[in-house]
Parts: C-alpha cells; structure tokens; sequence
C-alpha cells in the first residue's frame, strides 16, 4: 500500500465531475454509482473510501465492510463516506478507469485526489493517520 499522487489519477478522478454535497449519517454505506459524476456530490464534503471487489462475497471486501462498520464513529469524524462497486458486469465508471483485477480499496480525498490505493485491507489505523496528516483535516480539528 502506498499514496498515490500521479497526475493521471487526479486527472482520472477530477474527469469523473466533482461538485459539492454532504452526506448524512444514514448514508454512510453506500453503492457507488456507475455514472462518470458518481463522486460529484462528495468533494470538498467528504472523504470517500472506494471498495472495489469481484462480489460481495469477496473475502477481502467483507473484512473491509465489517472492520468500517465497527468504527462508524470515526469515519463520520472524519466525513468518511464507504461507497462500494461488487458489480463487475455493471461496474462503475470508477472500476472502468482504474480496472482492478480483484478487490481494491481506496482512500480519496475531499479535493478529489487519490490519497491510498491497496490491493488489500487498508487498516482503520492507516486510514486515520493518512487523514490526520492531510491540512485540510488538521485545520478541521482545529476549528472543532
């Protein structure tokens, strides 16, 4: 697992229409759009975590699920919003651009930008930590 700052994913991500929105607490889990705007309603609102498996039985993808949904809490802290594509047959416009070959997690930031992307579970610990160290978040805990 490493941070990615390639100009293509920015561009990748900044193609699929970002634009302004909030999510409320009860959409916290949710299934990714396959439109190319899927992400638009989240930027500069939240922070998008992207699950990408081959099914929802994926072993991976139900570690991930389980491991969010223990700490609902912190991921609400942080404006975390879990949005999943377990449709290979009807995938996003996400899954088409970044084309995982299997499950694939990925932490977005709230300027669009791809911030983790891991071929496995990424812990809620580095989760965290990468958020904490962004200075949007750390001007956030200050405000809060």
């Amino acid at each position: 697992m490493q941070p990615i700052f390639r100009f293509s994913a920015l561009i990748c991500l900044a193609a699929a229409g970002f634009g302004g929105g909030a999510v409320s607490a009860n959409e916290l889990f949710q299934t990714l759009d396959t439109s190319k705007d899927a992400l638009a309603p989240y930027r500069w609102e939240n922070r998008p975590v992207i699950l990408l498996a081959p099914s929802p039985h994926d072993p991976s993808y139900r570690q991930a699920i389980s491991a969010l949904e223990a700490v609902s809490s912190d991921l609400r802290e942080r404006d975390i919003v879990v949005l999943s594509d377990v449709s290979p047959d009807d995938p996003s416009a996400l899954r088409d651009r970044l084309a995982p070959p299997g499950f694939m997690m990925l932490l977005i930031g709230k300027d669009g930008g791809i911030k983790l992307r891991s071929d496995s579970v990424i812990s809620l610990e580095t989760l965290k930590e990468t958020i904490d160290a962004m200075p949007m978040r750390k001007r956030e805990m200050r405000e809060e």
